[in-house]
């Protein structure tokens, strides 16, 4: 039997209970979990947004997270050069790619290296664009005039 490396992408920006779900649940379907922190080059390029915290602080939050086994800086776009990269068995992803042609392409691509594709649901009420709106409302507020 071989083992089993998962491989959890994500921002890891405003940390919060949605993050720890995920690598939760991906630790509970691998051997060996890395999680792939989004340098904040690859989130100004892919999703035109810049980070709250800093990559540095973002990787040393996720590798204390004791389901994490290693933490690594995603800095390519290209989920097939991550792999040849990093080289896991099995690619955790949220589930709002499932069905998309992102997601349908991903999986074709992965299907020909011999890696799974695995989906979870989002934790309900809990993301970072919400912390991230709900921070931005809290400085306009705090720019008014009294």
């Amino acid at each position: 039997m071989s083992k089993r490396i998962g491989y959890a992408a994500g921002a890891y920006d405003l940390f919060h209970v949605g993050h720890l779900n995920i690598l939760k649940r991906a630790r509970e379907q691998c051997d060996y979990l890395i999680a792939g922190v989004v340098s904040d080059e690859m989130l100004e390029l892919t999703k035109n947004l810049r980070p709250t915290v800093p990559l540095a602080e973002r990787l040393e939050i996720v590798q204390s997270i004791r389901y994490v086994d290693e933490a690594v800086v995603e800095s390519v776009p290209d989920k097939l050069e991550t792999w040849r990269q990093v080289g896991f068995t099995t690619f955790f992803k949220g589930d709002d790619w499932r069905g998309t042609e992102k997601g349908e392409r991903l999986e074709r691509e992965f299907a020909a290296v011999g890696v799974e594709v695995v989906y979870f649901p989002y934790t309900a009420n809990t993301s970072s664009t919400v912390l991230r709106r709900a921070l931005e409302l809290i400085e306009e507020l705090a720019a008014r005039p009294d």
